[in-house]
């Protein structure tokens, strides 16, 4: 066999290995547009940080991950516990009894006849069957269970959810306590909640948005609703609905810390209440944009002028119109 006979199946074989990356490079090509054009993602996803370290590859700073559904509950148990005016200590205790209860799903099924985010059971007066499934209501009992139990937020955590809970598995809720105090942290203190997705397709209804936060909010008086919130501006989304969220003058920063709750509460339930953009402070959230990170005021996410961007205190709600 000549020389030349012995080179054409190499050839061949770099040929093969070429065509080969080139689809691969293609593929990831077309992830990668795919990854932006959704969001950062593809399907909806919400991640909670804390504020410890600066977020870079090898840095001190915590995260936990979580599905939409995930997130929303755990921003409405974190929402109500700050709208009671309790410590951030009493909201870790509930997330992580929820985590360990339900995975912080709203489940219609348990052990005998539990249900609920916190596998709260009829029989045992915790409510009916409709008022257990309801998270604002389940949230606002355990926690007006846990602050009877004295000393509570000296106590450990597991001591403390299980003298509410009377579980059969008393120190299961101590391996929650890290990412509940991240969770705390994202949507009470001074952390950080992203979430990521498509922007959504359907209209929302502004009304039922303020009619959650009316609820979540109960009589805490710290905030108001503004009768004439300012018009959306500028642009395809100006038919926007808005739902603004005032802290008054003397609510100091329990009123701030409940803004904060209520923000990271609109972005956790944008893809279930139509909710397209979210300003608090000096940051704007979009969602579909920016991998759902939240960015800072003066332009939108696009690059443009921010025409919707909120005052100090306030959160401003755009429902998809």
């Amino acid at each position: 066999m000549s020389r030349s006979d012995h080179s054409r199946p190499r050839r061949r074989r770099r040929l093969r290995t070429a065509a080969g990356l080139c689809v691969l490079l293609a593929l990831a090509g077309y992830l990668v547009v795919r990854f932006e054009s959704m969001g950062g993602g593809g399907a909806p996803h919400c991640t909670a940080a804390d504020s410890a370290g600066d977020g870079s590859p090898g840095g001190s700073r915590r995260t936990y991950d979580m599905t939409p559904e995930q997130a929303a509950n755990a921003a409405t148990i974190a929402a109500v516990g700050v709208a009671k005016g309790l410590p951030d200590r009493a909201v870790t205790i509930a997330l992580a009894t929820a985590m360990q209860e339900s995975a912080l799903r709203n489940l219609d099924h348990g052990d005998r006849d539990s249900l609920g985010l916190f596998q709260q059971r009829p029989s045992q007066g915790w409510g009916t069957p409709e008022q257990i499934q309801d998270p604002v209501y389940s949230a606002g009992i355990f926690y007006d269970r846990l602050v009877k139990v004295k000393g509570y937020s000296r106590l450990p955590l597991t001591e403390a959810a299980q003298k509410v809970q009377l579980s059969g598995y008393p120190q299961a809720y101590a391996k929650h306590e890290p990412d509940a105090t991240v969770l705390t942290a994202a949507f009470a203190g001074s952390g950080e909640l992203t979430c990521g997705g498509p922007a959504p397709a359907a209209p929302g209804d502004p009304q039922r948005v303020r009619g959650e936060l009316e609820r979540i909010l109960g009589r805490s008086g710290l905030h108001a609703f503004p009768e004439k919130p300012a018009a959306a501006a500028g642009g395809a989304q100006a038919a926007d609905a808005e739902v603004a969220l005032a802290e008054k003058p003397d609510g100091g920063e329990q009123a701030a810390r409940g803004s904060r709750a209520v923000a990271g509460w609109a972005i956790a339930n944008a893809p279930s209440l139509g909710i397209a953009r979210v300003s608090y402070a000096d940051r704007s959230w979009v969602a579909g944009e920016k991998k759902g990170r939240w960015q800072p005021a003066g332009a939108d996410a696009k690059g443009g002028a921010d025409t919707r961007g909120a005052q100090r205190g306030q959160v401003r709600i755009f429902v998809k119109g």
